[in-house]
């Protein structure tokens, strides 16, 4: 798990991103915020610009990258490489509003359509909550959901078995699954 933006959500999903079995490091342009003290569950705390960090890192299907940055001058360039690498799940912390501005910048920078539509933002799932704890749940669930095939929904909502042989399928939408 990557994440970029040494912000106190940042320490939340660190601890999170940890207890899920990830290799966590928070990565932060900013020295005096990156430090290890601020982040003591994370693997590893890097002080440089998170896309110079991001282009010389090893990823994979289940590298999980979350930007709360909130930055232009961080976020899309980061973003503009996160979204053409062969990583598991890309998400950006900031309001729909945000979102939009982002994707019109991002759309400025060159990204194409679909890979704009990998993007998770703003990130997580709808839980309600409003601590950074309860933020960084709400991220990694969205991550487990995304990576596993997952609906998001309550399971007293989702038809069939619970604990399948295979993945729930997204040929549906989860509004159509509820109605079900």
């Amino acid at each position: 798990m990557l994440i970029f933006g040494a912000v106190d959500f940042a320490a939340a999903l660190s601890r999170a991103g940890r207890f899920l079995g990830y290799h966590v490091t928070v990565c932060d342009a900013r020295p005096v915020f990156a430090t290890p003290e601020r982040f003591p569950h994370a693997d590893g705390v890097v002080a440089d610009w998170p896309h110079r960090y991001l282009e010389a890192t090893e990823v994979d299907a289940r590298t999980a990258v979350c930007v709360l940055t909130h930055d232009a001058k961080f976020d899309i360039p980061l973003l503009r490489l996160a979204l053409g690498l062969p990583v598991g799940y890309i998400g950006a912390m900031g309001s729909r509003r945000t979102h939009e501005h982002r994707l019109d910048r991002l759309r400025e920078a060159g990204v194409p359509d679909e890979h704009l539509a990998r993007l998770h933002s703003p990130i997580g799932l709808d839980l309600g909550g409003h601590t950074p704890e309860e933020t960084a749940i709400s991220i990694t669930a969205e991550i487990i959901a995304h990576l596993n095939n997952g609906t998001g929904l309550p399971l007293s909502r989702v038809p069939g078995a619970i604990h399948g042989s295979t993945p729930v399928a997204r040929t549906s939408s989860p509004a159509a699954l509820v109605a079900a």
